[in-house]
């Protein structure tokens, strides 16, 4: 057993997790909790809130409960605990009455550390009897949006916790979900009776994850040409109806992929059957409806597509966060078509107010969010009350694409805003260009919209075009959209360009996006997880799968692909090496250590690989962060082009490394080879240096404005540069 005298967290941490720091906000959180302070934890799928109250668990002395809605992530962190060799049972109707009893004797004897029962299972009397002579250090309600009746997946029987909790009176009470918007939260904390100081809100970005949105024209084609860049890869594919599912399964097994489905149309045992396959490596790739997912704590999930258009904002984060868990970049791609929208907005009417207008609500974020043009991450974080300030996070479609030229769109845009306008501001955008094509179909007929004078004015274009200028409108402020049934109506800033005759920028064309998946993946990716050497890793793959099938659990139970690639990468050849790989606790060694260093040994040996040393991980600070290392480097006489072979990234990605490190208050040396990589003339270059001094250099835009469109962001950038260094 623990001596709890002698436990800190970070030994807890090294000795039994394998972990050498802490991912941001898990300090503070266990000092939190180990102070006896009831805890609300806000923390992003894959951003470690396991450990959170773990770590606390092991510390102290008596016994800690954790409630979870979900059966299978309850079993799950059973078996990854048992492999850390910490004692940790579940109960819930899963399990034989021989195998209940033996859990409720474990927990009673003060063997277990940790219990996870379902809200049910906590509920009933034969509960209360066996906790009511217990120590009871720690009460975990997991997955504690649903205790709101505004969070996504409200449960009735998680607000009779709060009943519960009050049995327990000396327990600290924690809280934690993944997804919660601030109108949740406010409310897990009025029910649990919790002050706000407490409350702990990780960053919702999660930088290891490539977000894609394409439009959808040939999906099956369009996936199949993805799947091809994740060879032996586990995915899921979200689809719309069972129907989808089943169909794009079949086609994907004609095509040899390793493939099952999975949906509520299933026998219970087939589906279970599934995605066992899926958690245990047996089969990559699961497509799915969104009923499935929740409690997978699978970390190796490289990419998540979907297929249709989620319902809502929330819905398609909470999936996109099943990709990548074990922190190793992944790709995230939705398939987006009007026709999806629509179909939505079909189910929508089919409800009863209140849900029907929420229900709009949400598909009009998810809209938006489809069709925006800015980076990704913003309007995904300010969902969640998150501000996302940086101004291309590198790792977005949109972030990644090439700026397009900006066209004078002034006479479109008057067009599109008369036509609103005259119209009477009661239709949708496809109704208004089809009054500005001339077109002759029986709406315009009824409303007599033929005799409008904007009837036909916009045959210049095609549909796709004033479809792609009226999102334009929408999001430049002039045009306002009705959630429900998406009427168009003119603002207040829409009114005074269309007198001013102001000049409006934007393109006529939407940029054609889609063929970049996977190939940009590279560019998210640590150093480290570039170099691993591929055929030992597949070595180390088989001999983890070996291992975790007879032992009868998942593969990551055993180690995660982050712990492989490492071991891929530094060769370690001793304990001592092999200690010092993340993941690597000492139960996982003396259990696992020996049979993973003979496979290492014989394939060192036969290639002639020698051992790499691995530095111990440091905190995450300023200098451990990839833009000071970037900066340093620069400092220290590294070019451009040898930083971009050192880190396997493009001329764009390093500058805006030297740029983050110079708005930090770091110093950059000389601009003389940044100006040298400049094509611009000293002229053209003075007019940017003034504009600078004009409008700032936080944003490009506004520059990229000024100059009317003339001179490319990737200029901009290296003048940037130069500006701040010459201003430093």
């Amino acid at each position: 057993m623990y001596n709890h005298a002698m436990l800190t967290p970070e030994s807890i941490l090294k000795s039994t997790f394998g972990y050498d720091t802490f991912k941001p906000l898990q300090r503070e959180i266990i000092n939190n909790v180990t102070a006896r302070r009831d805890t609300l934890v806000i923390m992003p799928t894959g951003g470690g809130k396991s450990l959170t109250y773990q770590v606390p668990a092991l510390m102290f002395e008596g016994l800690t409960i954790v409630v979870s809605p979900l059966i299978a992530l309850m079993k799950d962190q059973v078996e990854q605990l048992h492999a850390l060799g910490v004692s940790a049972v579940f109960l819930n109707s899963s399990l034989s009455p021989a195998e209940y009893q033996a859990n409720m004797d474990s927990v009673k004897s003060g063997q277990t550390k940790l219990l996870y029962v379902a809200p049910e299972t906590l509920l009933t009397p034969r509960l209360f009897s066996l906790l009511s002579g217990l120590r009871v250090d720690l009460f975990a309600i997991d997955e504690a949006h649903c205790i709101s009746e505004w969070g996504h997946d409200f449960r009735p029987e998680y607000r009779q916790l709060v009943d519960v909790r009050k049995r327990f009176p000396s327990a600290v009470c924690m809280a934690l979900t993944a997804t919660a918007t601030p109108r949740v939260r406010a409310d897990i904390v009025s029910t649990l009776g919790f002050t706000h100081k407490n409350e702990f809100l990780a960053s919702f970005n999660r930088e290891n994850l490539f977000i894609e949105v394409a439009a959808k024209r040939d999906p099956v084609a369009q996936t199949l040409k993805f799947l091809e860049n994740f060879k032996d890869q586990s995915g899921i594919i979200y689809c719309f109806s069972r129907k989808q599912v089943d169909e794009l399964a079949a086609t994907l097994a004609r095509y040899k992929f390793s493939v099952r489905p999975y949906h509520a149309g299933l026998e219970d045992s087939e589906r279970r059957r599934n995605q066992e396959a899926f958690i245990r490596d047996d089969a990559q790739i699961i497509v799915a409806t969104i009923a499935f997912g929740m409690g997978i704590n699978k970390p190796n999930v490289r990419f998540v597509i979907h297929f249709d258009l989620p319902k809502s904002v929330e819905s398609y984060y909470q999936e996109i966060g099943r990709a990548g868990r074990d922190g190793l970049p992944s790709h995230c791609l939705l398939l987006y078509s009007y026709g999806d929208a629509s179909k939505l907005r079909y189910f929508i009417d089919q409800k009863e107010e209140p849900e029907r207008s929420a229900s709009y609500q949400h598909l009009e974020a998810m809209t938006r969010y489809a069709e925006g043009s800015v980076c990704r991450r913003k309007p995904l974080l300010s969902y969640f009350g998150e501000t996302y300030s940086q101004e291309n996070c590198g790792t977005c479609d949109n972030c990644g694409a090439e700026p397009n030229a900006q066209a004078d769109i002034t006479i479109p845009a008057q067009k599109f805003l008369s036509c609103v306008k005259r119209s009477g501001e009661r239709f949708g955008a496809a109704h208004i260009v089809d009054i500005l094509l001339g077109s002759k179909n029986e709406k315009i007929e009824k409303y007599k919209h033929h005799e409008l004078s904007t009837y036909g004015i916009g045959k210049e274009l095609t549909k796709s075009q004033w479809m792609h200028i009226s999102r334009q409108m929408v999001e430049r402020g002039l045009v306002e959209q009705e959630p429900a049934y998406r009427v168009l109506s003119v603002t207040a800033a829409g009114l005074e360009m269309l007198k001013s005759r102001k000049q409006v920028l934007g393109q006529v064309n939407e940029a054609q996006r889609g063929e970049r998946s996977g190939a940009r993946l590279k560019s998210t990716s640590s150093a480290e997880e570039l170099e691993y050497d591929n055929l030992l890793f597949a070595q180390l793959r088989n001999k983890r799968k070996e291992i975790a099938d007879a032992a009868g659990v998942p593969p990551y139970v055993i180690f995660s692909d982050k712990t492989l690639v490492q071991m891929a990468t530094y060769f370690p050849q001793t304990k001592d090496g092999l200690m010092n790989m993340s993941g690597m606790g000492k139960v996982k060694y003396e259990r696992y250590g020996t049979d993973f260093l003979t496979v290492i040994k014989e394939y060192c040996k036969e290639n002639r690989v020698e051992e790499k040393y691995k530095a111990p991980m440091r905190e995450k600070d300023d200098a451990g962060r990839r833009y000071a290392a970037v900066g340093e480097a620069y400092n220290a006489g590294e070019s451009i082009e040898s930083l971009m072979a050192r880190y396997s990234v493009t001329a764009d990605t390093i500058l805006n490394h030297l740029a983050r490190f110079i708005m930090a208050g770091n110093p950059l040396r000389s601009a003389e080879d940044l100006i040298a990589l400049s094509t611009l003339t000293p002229d053209q270059q003075q007019k940017v240096f003034s504009a600078f001094d004009e409008l700032g250099s936080d944003m490009l835009k506004p520059i990229h404005e000024k100059m009317n469109a003339t001179i490319n962001y990737d200029e901009l950038k290296i003048l940037r540069l130069c500006y701040l260094c010459e201003k430093r």
